[in-house]
Formats: structure tokens, C-alpha cells, sequence
């Protein structure tokens, strides 16, 4: 199968899973559901964390837009915030993966960044790194397009690094490096063009510097510090891990010995790869421990962001690297071997697909018995006597965002709530506004 007709499939893909994910109102998973209930009840966008700010704007604008034209429906509410938190980042993917859909290569490693980076770090979609990693895709992918570097591209990226001023600690690497690489790429540009970019690339710098400065300014606080300790335990997460053993299999196999790179070995090496991550969500049957769980795209997002700029770095040196490139670079180039990669990276996103769709279907599930508790109830109902805490209800419950999950979901809200008995201070939540009860009057679920 030719690059173009792989890229349409992937894209085809994508949006299917991102209208999926929205139907079933994907975002309120943990502190999405506490961050819409505090947009519908105070009226205004969520953006306590300012450093964040700028995604966060750009997501909750269509919702809270809807609420003050008077829409009070928390489905359709609930739908759109999603539809808007999966929709940009794969239009981003979208529009990363169409500017190299003609070159195998840089195709595959879009593909990688796809599979590897977004779909399993993604059911905590709210988490503004998913903007993020997507927007410096896209910058990358458009300055380093074969066909050129249109005006048009130039002033996407600087739109992009506007946004990502604002959006994430991680830009504290990948802001350095996409700068580096809109600098290299306005060489030789038309004026206008090397403008454009070159102030991009200012604004991705700042980016890192406004990233720098957070990570400095909340350096002890408590939550960064739980959030620094869990760093490596990116492993507990399936959908991440598996692949990425996949890839780094592959890597060293290609490091070792380039010409294995012609032969069957990496569609073999990701053959298996890809089989392990499909059937990820029937392990647990073998054995109880071994299960697919969202929160864990939380604890691996520091990870897929360093494997990110790694991909993002490969992207720059297959385009750069023309002059007499290294033996690896060279095989890689040749046109069988780059559409086997880009076959292999798409067998990796079809697979990472499944567990992506399974976990969708478990939390539909989980939100019609929310719903049907709420809806049937009065006053506060015990999260301990609620089997919150057993299979599969324990994959999406989070202590404190209960109260709002409760009432967003409720025809009725304020009449029940969800409430775990602690003294929310163990576990707090990181915005003090995000553990009230909201009352959301005149609201309603009215599916």
C-alpha cells in the first residue's frame, strides 16, 4: 500500500476514534468532569493554572459559548467539551500527517508519534499535554514538508507557538527543540516566510522559558513532587509500554545491522508487538493485576513526551541528513524499506485502537450506572457503599471529582451526590474549586 493511501487510513482512523470518544462524552473522565462543572456553574473558562492557560481557553470556549446562548443540556455539553478536546488535537495529527504523506519515512515516524504518544496517553484527554505534544507535531511536520514551505505553513506555526506559549511543562524540551528546528527550516525561505518562522520559533522559546519558570515557581509543591516521584512509573501503562518495547526492539535491531532493516525482521519484531497491545484488555482474565487503566495515561505522559522529542529529533535528521548520511539514515531512505515502516506504524495504530475502543465502551457503561444511581437517589450516597472499588467501576472513579461527575450527569442536579468519606486532605484536589458540590440550577442530563 502506497504512503498516501496508509495516511488516509490512519486519518480515517483517527477521526473515527475522536467522534466515538465524543459521542461518549470522553472528557468527563476525572478532572474533565470537575472542570466542566465549574465552567457551567461559574460561567467563566476554568484556567486557574496560568501556565496552562492558553489551551485551555481554546478547549472550553465552544462549551462555555453554548452554556451563555442558554443551552443547559449536560449531554450535548458534555459532547461538545469532548468533541473539542479530542477534535484539536487530531485535526493537529490530521494536518501533521498530510504534509508527509508522500514520503514514507517521515510518514512512518508521524504514524509512531500517533500510536505510540497520543492513543495512550489520551483517555485523560483534558490534560492540556495532548494539545501540547499534537501542536509541536504539526510545527515540526509542516516546516520539514518536502513540497516546501508555503506562507501558509509559516503562519500555522506561528499560531502554534502562540498557543503553546501557555500549554505545557514539557515545552521545557520540546519548545528548545521545535525552535531549532523553524530556524533551520526558514534557511533560504522567501523574507516573508523566514519572518513568520523565525518569530515562531521566538514564541516556542518562550514556551520553554514560561514552562522553565513553573517548574521552578511550584518546584515543592505538594502535587508536583507526587507528580515528579511517579515519573518512571510509566510502565504500568500497557498501551504505552508495549509499543515502545516494540519500537526500541526494532531501533536496536536497525543500529546493530541497517540491511536487517530489508528483510521481514521489523514487520515480524512489530508484528508481535502489535498483537500484545490488541489483546491487552483480556489479560486480566489470566491474571487480575494485568488490566488496561486510564489513570495510568496520566502517569505516562512524562515518558511519551520525552519519546516525543525523540521522534520529533528523528523527523529533523531524515530531512537534514542528505550529505553523505550514515549507512542507517540510508537504508531507511530506500523506498521499499520506508513503506514497510509506514505499513508496520499503522499495523502498531490499528492495534492500539482495540484497547482504546474497549475502555470506551467500559466507560459509557460506567456513566448509564452513575447516571441511573443519581437519578434514583436523594441527598449524599456513601461512595463505600457503592461497588466503586470493583471491576470495572475502579478504572474510572477518582475520589474527588465524584461530586461533580455525580452532578453533570443527573437529570436533576443537587438532588444526589456521589461522596467517598476522607477528609480531603490525603488526596486533595490541586484547585480548591474543583472539590465543591455544584448545583448546576436549571441543568440537566436529558438523554
Amino acid at each position: 500500500m502506497p504512503p498516501p493511501a496508509l495516511q488516509r487510513l490512519v486519518v480515517l482512523l483517527l477521526w473515527s476514534l475522536s467522534a466515538w470518544s465524543a459521542f461518549n462524552s470522553r472528557a468527563l473522565f476525572w478532572d474533565g468532569s470537575a472542570f466542566l462543572a465549574n465552567i457551567l456553574e461559574l460561567g467563566q473558562v476554568h484556567d486557574f493554572y496560568t501556565a496552562r492557560a492558553h489551551v485551555d481557553w481554546v478547549t472550553q470556549a465552544p462549551v462555555l459559548a453554548l452554556a451563555q446562548l442558554g443551552v443547559r443540556d449536560t449531554w450535548l455539553l458534555s459532547m461538545v467539551y469532548s468533541a473539542t478536546l479530542f477534535g484539536l488535537p487530531t485535526a493537529l495529527y490530521h494536518l501533521a500527517l498530510a504534509r508527509v504523506r508522500d514520503d514514507g519515512l517521515l510518514l512512518a515516524i508521524v504514524v509512531a508519534v500517533v500510536a505510540t504518544v497520543y492513543l495512550p496517553t489520551s483517555f485523560f484527554i483534558v490534560g492540556e499535554y495532548n494539545v501540547a505534544f499534537a501542536a509541536a507535531t504539526a510545527a515540526v511536520a509542516t516546516s520539514l514538508r518536502p513540497s516546501g514551505r508555503p506562507l501558509g505553513d509559516a503562519l500555522l506555526a506561528l499560531i502554534l507557538g502562540l498557543l503553546c506559549v501557555r500549554s505545557y511543562e514539557a515545552m521545557v524540551y520540546l519548545g528548545p527543540l521545535v525552535a531549532a528546528i523553524l530556524l533551520w527550516s526558514a534557511r533560504g525561505a522567501a523574507p516573508p516566510v523566514r519572518l513568520l518562522l523565525t518569530i515562531a520559533a521566538l514564541a516556542f522559546a518562550a514556551a520553554a522559558i514560561v514552562a522553565g519558570v513553573t517548574i521552578v515557581d511550584y518546584w515543592d509543591h505538594p502535587h508536583f513532587v507526587k507528580v515528579r516521584s511517579m515519573t518512571l512509573d510509566f510502565w504500568q501503562n500497557l498501551q504505552f509500554a508495549i509499543p515502545v518495547v516494540g519500537l526500541v526492539l526494532c531501533g536496536l535491531g536497525a543500529l546493530l545491522r541497517p540491511a536487517w532493516l530489508q528483510g521481514s525482521g521489523p514487520l515480524v519484531v512489530v508484528g508481535i508487538a502489535a498483537a500484545a497491545l490488541a489483546l491487552t484488555p483480556w489479560y486480566r482474565l489470566l491474571h487480575e493485576h494485568s488490566i488496561l487503566y486510564p489513570p495510568s495515561h496520566y502517569l505516562a505522559r512524562q515518558a511519551a513526551g520525552g519519546l516525543l522529542a525523540v521522534l520529533l529529533g528523528s523527523l529533523w535528521i531524515a530531512v537534514a541528513w542528505r550529505d553523505r548520511p550514515p549507512r542507517l539514515l540510508a537504508v531507511l531512505r530506500l523506498p521499499t524499506v520506508s513503506r514497510r515502516a509506514a505499513l508496520a506504524m499503522t499495523m502498531l495504530l490499528v492495534a492500539a485502537a482495540v484497547p482504546d475502543l474497549v475502555l470506551t465502551g467500559l466507560w459509557s457503561d460506567y456513566l448509564g450506572r452513575m447516571r441511573a444511581l443519581v437519578d434514583t437517589r436523594e441527598g449524599a450516597i456513601r461512595a463505600a457503599d457503592l461497588p466503586l472499588l470493583d471491576w470495572p467501576d475502579k478504572l474510572f472513579a477518582q475520589d474527588w471529582s465524584l461530586p461533580a461527575m455525580s452532578a453533570l450527569v443527573s437529570r436533576t442536579p443537587g438532588r444526589a451526590y456521589v461522596l467517598v468519606d476522607k477528609d480531603y486532605r490525603s488526596n486533595p484536589p490541586f484547585d480548591p474549586a474543583c472539590g465543591t458540590l455544584p448545583r448546576l440550577e436549571a441543568y440537566g442530563w436529558k438523554k
